[in-house]
């Protein structure tokens, strides 16, 4: 027993000293974790502010302002306040270098967060996305707007032209150019259209962001859309029956364009241009040309011009020389589907209408376009500058358009 006895001695002495042995080893892990915690929370500052839920959790993507702390080995340090301290480096610190370059401590600088806590316990971010995200929003509250900017022309190429706005490449197409710098090219010409939007390049245009797809990096421009709210604002300025001084700028089939005060065009359709008959608008007017011409018409923007307007009617004076039933000498000068014109005196033609002859054959063989004939007057009407003649035929005591019911007299022959 005694032996026994002495045998289980060293065995409680065993237990009490291992249970101690444990307890030992509690405290120093306590105090390790304790210890680990508060490096933890020396080198990642955010740990225990996430934990208490005192700030968000800065996310990838996200823009965060801060202050520059210092650049060093190709690093740059930002406070971002409660939220961390910021780096920039490596391959983003390359791309950023021109924005890095002059900073200093101190300054305020926005930049795009990459990593939310990186190995290190840094915040990764990036100067150059958070530039190019914060350009895209500029030019979105600008497309939203409306707001007009001023801006360079870089170059222009056949559909248009090239211009930078807040550090991106943006296109004006030629469509949205504004009246006054429209390239109007006779026939649709594209090397001399690109001649004419080549003159714009390093001039500063007016215009409005219309349209920007930033995945794209696509940005559009438009002239157009400033100068309609400057046109309608110095339209206001004017009314039907106004003599204005201009350029011709353009000179179609139907007409010619004209550039008034500083963003004002109209258009003389080709039967204002005069009073005598014009078929050809490029015989009288072509692009340079200084004009005086009133104003008839404004309706929805669009001014219609007149020079023949300014000038005496020649008709006022017919009613007093000429009446129905007078037998005249006039010129045949052309021909239609609907009767020959023939000139009573300069810009005075009358209709020879197509029932005279039955059809278009039997008038050119029985006219000749150069020649005087006598021709009776059926009818004129000068406030309408109308005048409808018909053939005097030996034999013929009257000619065939006398034998018809006024209804189914000529059109007006007017130019």
């Amino acid at each position: 027993m005694v032996e026994q006895d002495t045998l289980s001695v060293p065995t409680d002495a065993a237990a009490s000293a291992a249970d101690e042995a444990t307890a030992t080893a509690d405290r120093q892990a306590d105090n390790a974790e304790s210890t680990a915690s508060a490096v933890l929370q020396k080198r990642h500052p955010m740990e225990t502010l996430l934990k208490s839920g005192g700030v968000a959790v800065p996310r990838p993507g996200e823009i965060a302002e801060g202050l520059v702390i210092e650049k060093e080995g190709g690093v740059l340090f930002i406070d971002l306040g409660i939220r961390g301290v910021g780096i920039v480096y490596g391959r983003e610190y390359k791309a950023a270098e021109d924005i890095i370059k002059p900073l200093v401590p101190g300054d305020t600088i926005n930049a795009k967060i990459v990593e939310s806590d990186n190995d290190e316990g840094y915040i990764e971010l990036s100067l150059k996305e958070a530039g190019d995200e914060k350009r895209w929003v500029k030019l979105k509250q600008l497309r939203d707007s409306g707001e007009a900017v001023e801006i360079k022309v870089i170059e222009a190429n056949r559909g248009g032209l090239i211009m930078d706005l807040e550090g991106v490449k943006g296109f004006l197409p030629a469509s949205q150019l504004s009246i006054k710098n429209y390239p109007r090219v006779e026939g649709g010409d594209k090397e001399r259209i690109l001649q004419e939007l080549q003159k714009l390049a390093g001039t500063i245009l007016r215009v409005k962001v219309i349209d920007i797809d930033p995945q794209e990096q696509k940005l559009i421009f438009s002239e157009k859309g400033v100068a309609s709210e400057e046109s309608r604002a110095a339209l206001a300025k004017f009314a039907a029956g106004d003599i204005v001084e201009g350029e011709v700028t353009g000179v179609v089939d139907f007409g010619a364009f004209v550039r008034f005060g500083d963003t004002l065009e109209g258009l003389i359709h080709i039967s204002e241009i005069d009073w005598t008959l014009i078929e050809d608008p490029r015989a009288v007017l072509k692009p340079g040309d200084k004009v005086k011409a009133k104003i008839i018409d404004l309706q929805n923007g669009k001014i219609a011009l007149s020079l023949k307007a300014l000038k005496e009617d020649p008709w006022v004076k017919i009613a007093e020389q000429y009446k129905k039933g007078d037998t005249i000498k006039a010129k045949i000068t052309r021909f239609t589907t609907f009767g020959a014109f023939a000139e009573i005196e300069p810009q005075i033609q009358g209709l020879i209408h197509i029932s005279e002859f039955g059809t278009p054959v039997r008038m050119q063989e029985e006219l000749k376009q150069g020649e005087t004939r006598d021709l009776r007057i059926l009818l004129i009407d000068p406030k309408d500058h109308r005048m409808s003649l018909g053939m005097v035929r030996e034999g013929h005591g009257q000619t065939q358009e006398e034998e018809k019911p006024s209804s189914e007299q000529a059109p007006p022959a007017t130019s």
